[in-house]
């Protein structure tokens, strides 16, 4: 038997003091200045304030200041609202139907315990005002004083009090810059309250009152209340809004996607692939896109008690959520080239500054004396969904021709010649890309619109989005036709990519793709997509299997995998069927590409993602040239 003497003692349990369980606690609730202002401001917003102004200095660490003109609170309500789980929130205790931003009781609580806390608040009609204060987890008695109706909550020497915790904040502009997202993110979610940040001598922004799109463009900075494609839709009880730009504007960060569910900013994973997926296939690689996204949703159909920041949720039913978001957006992004376009300076500051997006005005410009004149080319180049590339002739300046209205019933087909001064002109506003004028270094179309402003081209991005396009609506139709090659080809691959290849022959096959092995790590191609030619099996075998190595998706033979794995695979037969750059187009074949580029969905960017198109209007271009 062993020595009880040589135990150790037995350990005593005791009750930590109130003070302590506090400084837990607020660990969980206030883990940085962001963290404190947002708990801050949505009191501001619960309190029913039409205008709220927050000052920080230092990015928060030293000073918050929040000023609000909502309902006010008494003394009572004061000492109440600096004590732990109390709220005025919780219409009964089954926590199902929360529709307020905090519900906890632990947010003044949790500021008091680790910084010094100062709420002054006067109810709307009463004499005077009354001040509490709270010190590392000290509470005073309430004091009279002066102060209009509505409150205001002073903290500062944030951390003082956890001083392990303080030494982990990170620099003033870091801090800052956390909580510049966080004031953005809850004043998109009330866009009729006013609105007002100052960090240290600088004020941010001060926004009135206002609607939906004019809060989203100042918010995001975009340009304009226009500036972005609206999003809607809807699915039982489920109701999602708001606004998205276009796949050419997008950011290094997600800190451009602002997602709110019930009237709450959240950091939801299921939103956010939703997201991801809705742009997959138009954006670049690595990108995050830009979005302003409502949902509303049955608050019995979603948990928001799931962490103290009250940022995550649960939803009842995520693949219906999934779906919604997925559906909305390819709805919205769905349009041809001209919907919206990418003006110079995106190019020059994507990965910084904000983005800027192009939308067409409501109303047509008015006709410019020195607009060019708009009749009818030759007949279009376009055949079998490919562009009749022969040997051509250097390209040309051209004069810009737009098609002719149809000829009325009985009239004789095809469009009007040049010369027919009778002919009906087209309205420009219905050709976005406008006339075709030259094509330069081989590569670039240039284009005058209908409003006078240029139009610039990348031949073989815009064709490649066209060509996966025509792929994906073939396969999904199962119309997508096999071409056999004269003579089947030999490619030797290695061996990884030769096995991935040949483990996805039935899945190759429905795309066009005939193969079959040929001894150790060769493949023999008997057939291609009749979209693409034959031109160049080898290569683009080897770039599907360098595709097919790369993917760690499941059953290569689930339609549900189109989305993933077959979209890329497509998009890379894409890249091999589309007109290269350095091929010299006639107008005829020019022309063709910018109207089916007008007709086709999502042909504002390549199949990468990147910009088939460019717009420099006339202001774009006087600044240009200095002479703005």
């Amino acid at each position: 038997m062993s020595d009880s003497s040589s135990l150790p003692a037995r350990p005593v349990i005791r009750r930590l003091s109130e003070q302590v369980v506090n400084r837990i606690a607020a660990g969980e609730v206030i883990e940085r200045p962001a963290a404190a202002l947002k708990e801050l401001v949505e009191n501001a917003i619960d309190s029913g304030a039409r205008r709220i102004a927050i000052l920080l200095e230092q990015g928060g660490i030293n000073r918050i200041e929040v000023v609000d003109d909502g309902c006010g609170m008494t003394p009572d309500d004061l000492m109440l609202a600096v004590e732990r789980h109390c709220t005025s929130k919780l219409r009964d205790e089954t926590l199902v139907r929360i529709e307020t931003l905090g519900f906890r009781g632990e947010a003044l609580p949790s500021i008091g315990a680790a910084a010094r806390l100062s709420v002054t608040s006067r109810p709307h009609g009463a004499d005077s005002a009354w001040r509490v204060t709270v010190e590392g987890g000290l509470v005073s008695a309430p004091a009279p004083c002066a102060g209009p109706a509505g409150t205001r909550v002073v903290v500062e020497d944030m951390f003082f009090a956890t001083p392990a915790r303080r030494k982990f904040l990170k620099s003033p502009r870091v801090e800052g810059g956390h909580a510049d997202i966080t004031v953005r993110r809850l004043a998109l979610s009330v866009p009729h309250v006013a609105f007002r940040l100052q960090l240290d001598d600088r004020v941010v922004f001060d926004l009135p009152g206002q609607d939906m799109a004019a809060r989203v463009a100042a918010i995001l900075e975009t340009e304009g209340a226009d500036g972005m494609l609206p999003v809607e839709g809807v699915k039982g009880d489920l109701v999602l809004s708001g606004f998205a730009c276009g796949p050419s504007v997008h950011r290094a960060t997600a800190a451009g996607q602002i997602l709110l569910v019930n009237g709450r900013p959240v950091v939801d994973p299921v939103l956010r692939t939703a997201v991801r997926v809705g742009y997959r296939h138009v954006i670049e690689h690595g990108r995050h896109a830009v979005v302003a996204l409502s949902l509303t949703i049955p608050p019995d159909m979603v948990d928001v008690n799931v962490h103290p920041a009250k940022t995550e949720l649960r939803f009842a039913d995520p693949a219906a959520v999934r779906g919604l978001v997925i559906g909305a957006l390819g709805r919205a992004l769905g349009g041809g080239a001209g919907v919206a376009g990418v003006r110079p300076g995106l190019l020059q500051s994507r990965a910084a500054g904000p983005a800027r997006i192009w939308y067409p005005p409501a109303d047509p410009a008015p006709a410019r004396p020195a607009a060019p004149v708009f009749a009818a080319p030759g007949p279009a180049a376009f055949s079998g969904g490919r562009l009749d590339l022969g040997d051509r002739p250097a390209a040309r300046v051209l004069d810009p021709v737009l098609p002719a209205v149809p000829p009325a019933a009985g009239a004789g087909k095809g469009a009007a010649p040049l010369e027919d001064e009778g002919a009906v002109l087209a309205d420009p506003a219905d050709y976005p890309l406008g006339a075709p004028v030259a094509q330069v270094m081989g590569t670039y179309v240039i284009a005058v619109s209908g409003d006078g402003a240029l139009v610039l081209v990348d031949q073989h991005a815009a064709h490649e989005r066209l060509t996966h396009e025509r792929l994906r609506a073939q396969y999904l139709d199962g119309t997508l036709r096999a071409q056999r090659l004269l003579l089947p080809e030999v490619v030797t691959l290695p061996r990884g990519q030769a096995e991935a290849v040949l483990s996805r022959a039935g899945t190759l096959s429905a795309l066009g793709v005939e193969i079959e092995p040929f001894g150790g790590d060769a493949v023999l191609v008997r057939a291609l997509p009749a979209l693409l030619g034959t031109d160049d099996p080898a290569g683009l075998l080897r770039d599907m299997a360098e595709e097919m190595a790369e993917d760690d998706l499941a059953d290569a033979d689930e339609v549900q995998a189109l989305d993933g794995r077959l979209d890329a695979i497509l998009a890379r037969m894409a890249c091999h069927g589309s007109v290269r750059a350095g091929r010299s187009l006639t107008r005829a074949e020019m022309d063709a590409l910018l109207r089916d580029m007008e007709r086709t969905p999502r042909a504002g960017t390549c199949s990468h993602g990147r910009p088939t198109w460019l717009k420099l209007s006339r202001a774009d271009l006087e600044t240009l040239f200095g002479r703005r």
